[in-house]
């Protein structure tokens, strides 16, 4: 290790032993059960991260990988959400085609403008954002309707005794799942450098990019987001209304 390499990472070392003790010893001080979550999370974290790096440089020097790491993280993240969506039939279906439809839709409209160029460098991070988005719109988006359709069968019980069809029956609950699912991209986007400036646009910052440049990013990443976030919440809920409402989902 070159005395510049160590001079980086002792630093950032110390800083991330300090910041998981605040959050497990201010956990563990207010018992909210989560100093072993803390601590495995983080751990799982960095073993990740150094394991995605080395992938992801393989991917950049290898660019006919790049749809087979697309692949392996589209599989994860529906494997992700489906775990959560597990009360509903076919969940992991389900979270894969609403996953895939977000990041598809965002992906492909800026990458078929030219807004970013159509190669491993470029493409690879920005779908990664949006796989990740979608899986979270997607998993709040399912729960919140399984929730709904848990707590109110004898509404949708009642349409569908007046002969309407399963999509017609859980509609308004499959509405208000996706507009929930869609609060926090809608709030991080609308309060954008005045609440918060977020992690890309910081870390262009710090890579020494211009601030032009990095808005110019982080503003593509973000109505990225909402677009693909959109789509994945809007398509689980319809996908999951054709279903939830013939089999009662089991409490959670």
């Amino acid at each position: 290790m070159s005395e510049v390499q160590s001079e980086q990472v002792w630093p950032l070392a110390a800083a991330l032993v300090v910041l998981v003790g605040i959050a497990a010893g201010v956990g563990g001080w207010a018992r909210l059960g989560l100093v072993r979550a803390v601590l495995t999370a983080s751990a799982r974290a960095l073993v990740q991260l150094l394991a995605v790096g080395l992938v992801i440089g393989v991917v950049f020097r290898t660019p006919v990988l790049a749809p087979v790491y697309v692949t392996v993280m589209l599989a994860a993240a529906a494997g992700t959400s489906g775990r959560r969506l597990r009360r509903a039939p076919g969940a992991v279906p389900v979270a894969a085609l609403a996953i895939g439809a977000g990041a598809a839709a965002s992906g492909g409209a800026v990458l078929i403008c030219g807004a970013l160029a159509f190669e491993a460098r470029t493409a690879v991070p920005f779908v990664a954002q949006l796989i990740g988005g979608s899986m979270t719109a997607a998993t709040l988006a399912g729960q919140r309707l399984l929730d709904d359709v848990t707590t109110g069968w004898d509404e949708v019980e009642g349409w569908l005794a007046l002969g309407a069809t399963p999509a017609q029956a859980l509609r308004d609950p499959a509405r208000r799942a996706a507009a929930r699912a869609l609060v926090p991209a809608l709030d991080q986007t609308r309060n954008v450098g005045l609440v918060v400036l977020p992690g890309a646009f910081v870390g262009l910052l710090l890579g020494g990019a211009t601030p032009f440049e990095a808005a110019r990013t982080q503003l593509l990443v973000l109505v990225g987001l909402l677009a693909a976030e959109t789509v994945a919440a809007t398509a689980v809920t319809m996908l999951l209304a054709r279903t939830l409402a013939l089999t009662r989902p089991t409490p959670s």
